[in-house]
């Protein structure tokens, strides 16, 4: 079932151009039912990447763009009075489909954001008394541009916790952009083919399941999530004013499942350190609260995390 996964990213492929990073982590995101957040600027195939993933799956898939008067039955959807036949209908929004783009979800307001949040958690939508079980898989990726920015706000941690993933997008390589040039300018598409079906990715899922974890690699996440709690217990004392929490409880959870993914995805049926250290930052980065003194110094977690596992020993 490994060549079903290599399949769907050729068919990725086919459009996308490099961020393979972001293509793995979607996948990761879909076999262990999480949700990704990605952070970028405007023009790196976010939503290109997420309409490609879902042709290739066979799945539906919707985007919703997210503004500052957007409302939560925007999202949802609303009980619509009908006149002809005197009575409420019900009209579901754009968080009925498989997977959904929230696009640029930090600039709308909080009560929207709270809306599909509990979405995510719930899997199901109550519209008026009558409440609706989503069709499964249910994936959302919201993406949001960086805080410095004007008009955008910070998302609350309770909130980013409930991503399993962040994702911190860059630019494309040289000969990646020159590549993007060449096949847009020439309309040299592939059409996308659907390659893995919805019971296949219920198979997938299980078999991510059976992938063996060691109890040292157990522990040894573990020491890493801890670190990030009680960093003077790692001799890290360097670090312990930068952080105000430590790492989420949830990312223990996460992170079990995540490495189980990446070393299913690299044919493996073990999970190694490797697996853990490529899939870290994204598991941890945005559940680590930094202190004013780090902002001020231009700390981040992804060099906090980094420290970690410098120091943590590998088994």
């Amino acid at each position: 079932m490994i060549s079903k996964i290599e399949n769907v990213k050729k068919e990725v492929a086919k459009v996308v151009v490099g961020q393979q990073k972001m293509i793995d982590s979607l996948l990761i995101a879909l076999l262990c039912e999480g949700h990704i957040l990605i952070e970028g600027v405007p023009g790196l195939a976010k939503t290109t990447t997420v309409n490609a993933l879902s042709k290739a799956l066979g799945l539906d898939f919707k985007r919703a763009q997210f503004t500052p008067d957007l409302l939560p039955s925007d999202i949802l959807g609303a009980e619509i009075y009908d006149p002809q036949n005197n009575q409420f209908k019900i009209k579901k929004g754009p968080i009925f489909t498989n997977l959904l783009l929230a696009d640029e979800i930090n600039r709308a307001p909080a009560k929207v954001q709270s809306a599909l949040l509990e979405v995510m958690q719930e899997k199901q939508v109550t519209i008026g008394d009558t409440s609706f079980k989503l069709d499964l898989p249910f994936f959302v990726m919201a993406t949001q541009n960086p805080v410095e920015q004007e008009g955008v706000y910070q998302l609350p941690e309770a909130q980013l916790d409930r991503f399993m993933l962040k994702l911190v997008v860059g630019y494309n390589t040289k000969e990646e952009e020159l590549e993007i040039a060449r096949r847009i300018s020439s309309g040299k598409f592939e059409k996308i083919e659907p390659v893995l079906s919805k019971e296949e990715l219920e198979t997938l899922k299980e078999q991510v399941k059976e992938v063996h974890v060691d109890a040292e690699v157990e522990e040894y996440m573990i020491e890493l999530i801890n670190a990030t709690r009680h960093p003077e217990q790692y001799g890290l004392d360097e670090i312990k004013e930068y952080i105000q929490f430590g790492a989420s409880p949830r990312v223990s959870i996460d992170m079990f499942k995540a490495v189980k993914a990446m070393a299913f995805m690299r044919g493996k049926d073990f999970v190694t350190p490797v697996d853990v250290a490529y899939i870290i930052k994204e598991l941890m980065r945005h559940r680590i609260v930094l202190t004013y003194e780090a902002e001020a110094e231009g700390i981040t977690t992804d060099g906090i995390i980094q420290k970690v596992l410098e120091i943590v020993p590998i088994p």
